[in-house]
C-alpha cells in the first residue's frame, strides 16, 4: 500500500523545473544587461550622426551586440519577445536605418538587423523624428533644398508605414503612424515658411538692385 502523504516523483519534477527556471533567470539577467548596452550604443550612435561624427564603430558594436543577444536567447522565445528586449531591438533598428539613410546606403532588412518585423517597423517609425532633426539643421543653415529632400524621405517612410493596418496586439504601430504624420505636417509647414522667406528675400534684393 502506498504511503498516503507521498506523491510519486514530485521532487524530481519540481527539481527539473527549478533547474530550468534558474537557467532562464540567469539568461534574463544577461539579456537585460545586453539590452542596456544595445540602447546605449544606438543612442550614442544617433547623437554622433547629428554631430557629423564617424559612428561606424558604434553601429558595428551595436550590431554585434544584437547578434550576441539573439544567440543568447535562442531557445528562450519568451525572453526574446519580452518588452525590454523588443525595445532595445527597436532602438538598434532606428540607429541602423538612420545611418543607412544618411550614408546613402540601402536599408538593412529585419533579418540583417537580427530583429523581429515588429521591432523593425517600430524602429522605422522613430526614424521620422530623427530625419526631422536633420531637416531642421539644414533649415537653420539656409539649405532649403536639403531640408526638402529629408522631408520627402520622411513622407516616403510614412507612406510605407501606413500600409500596415493590423490590430495593436499584432503590431502597435498606430501611435508611431500618428506621431510621424504630426512631425511631417510640422516640418512641411516650417519648410514652406523658410522657402517663402527665401523667395521674399530674393525679391527684396532684386528690388534694391534696381534702386
Amino acid at each position: 500500500m502506498h504511503h498516503p502523504r507521498r506523491v510519486k516523483n514530485l521532487d524530481e519534477v519540481i527539481g527539473d523545473i527549478e533547474v530550468r527556471l534558474d537557467e532562464k533567470d540567469e539568461v534574463r539577467e544577461l539579456a537585460i544587461k545586453s539590452s542596456r548596452t544595445i540602447a546605449r550604443l544606438a543612442g550614442s550612435g544617433i547623437q554622433g550622426m547629428h554631430r557629423g561624427d564617424d559612428v561606424s564603430a558604434a553601429i558595428r558594436d551595436a550590431r554585434e551586440e544584437v547578434m550576441k543577444l539573439k544567440s543568447l536567447l535562442d531557445g528562450h522565445p519568451d525572453l526574446f519577445h519580452a518588452g525590454f528586449v523588443e525595445n532595445a531591438m527597436q532602438e538598434a533598428c532606428e540607429a541602423f536605418l538612420v545611418h543607412a539613410i544618411l550614408e546613402g546606403h540601402e536599408l538593412p532588412t529585419p533579418k540583417g538587423c537580427g530583429v523581429t518585423d515588429t521591432a523593425y517597423l517600430l524602429g522605422l517609425g522613430d526614424v521620422v523624428g530623427e530625419l526631422r532633426r536633420v531637416a531642421l539643421e539644414h533649415l537653420r543653415s539656409g539649405d532649403i533644398d536639403r531640408a526638402s529632400a529629408f522631408l520627402e524621405r520622411m513622407e516616403r517612410i510614412l507612406d510605407a508605414l501606413m500600409r500596415f493596418d493590423y490590430p495593436t496586439a499584432l503590431v502597435a504601430l498606430k501611435r508611431k503612424q500618428d506621431v510621424a504624420r504630426s512631425l511631417i505636417e510640422k516640418t512641411r509647414g516650417e519648410v514652406a515658411v523658410a522657402a517663402g522667406n527665401h523667395e521674399l528675400a530674393k525679391k527684396l534684393d532684386a528690388m534694391r538692385g534696381k534702386l
